[in-house]
């Protein structure tokens, strides 16, 4: 069983996915899928809690699955019982309440970092940089951090998650990669302020990579 952090519309959730459901129960995929598409809940609940997604089966067809919220999976696994099966749902309860915890993390480390970006944006635009690298110095400085502390720029990055110019890259962080990101742009702040040029904060940097300290 496994609850993961997936994206509905705009908004980040703790989900599980029809397969997962199928799997731990024991149950064909196909009647899980009927079960949904047989709750009888109103077009806004199913819209805000059960979505589309594909997946390739073994014998390489693409096929439709949902993914479901916890109210989503609720209301699906009422009817599921037996003992063994009140086991499972305890598990999956205990494993939404720690996505959720950790999602309510990122959120709180999303929120400060708005703090810190306006910090670095601020320290860029009364230094030269920003004139320096023609109103380029913020992604140039973020991309030096990027690839410092995960070896890739944030074009890279995008292709790695999947996700368009438009999305938002930190979305897909965890919350120890966004503390990791933070810490570096307030330290990066602090030294545009003390009147560091880029090759120096580039060369500094390098040698205190927030991800190294934090898996020590």
């Amino acid at each position: 069983m496994l609850v993961e952090i997936m994206k509905f519309g705009c908004e980040e959730r703790a989900a599980v996915t029809s397969l997962d459901v199928a799997e731990t129960f024991g149950k064909a995929h196909d009647k899980v899928m009927r079960d949904i598409r047989e709750l009888g809940c109103s077009p806004e609940f199913n819209a805000a809690n059960f979505g589309d997604i594909a997946y390739v089966d073994s014998r390489g067809r693409q096929q439709k699955a949902y993914v479901m919220t916890r109210d989503g999976f609720t209301l699906l696994v009422m009817g599921y019982t037996g003992e063994l099966a009140m086991k499972f749902k305890e598990a999956y309860i205990r494993q939404f309440n720690a996505m959720e915890a950790a999602l309510m993390g990122k959120k709180v480390e999303r929120e400060k970092g708005i703090a810190v970006r306006q910090a670095l944006t601020k320290a860029l635009q009364q230094s030269t940089e920003n004139t320096r690298m023609h109103v380029h110095a913020y992604s140039t400085y973020t991309n030096c951090i990027y690839k410092v502390l995960f070896g890739m720029d944030a074009k890279q990055l995008r292709k790695k998650f999947g996700i368009q110019k438009t999305d938002s890259l930190r979305d897909c962080f965890t919350q120890e990669e966004l503390q990791a990101v933070q810490s570096m742009e307030c330290l990066v702040s602090g030294l545009v302020d003390c009147g560091w040029e880029y090759n120096q904060v580039k060369e500094f940097i390098q040698k205190n990579n927030a991800l190294r300290q934090l898996a020590a």
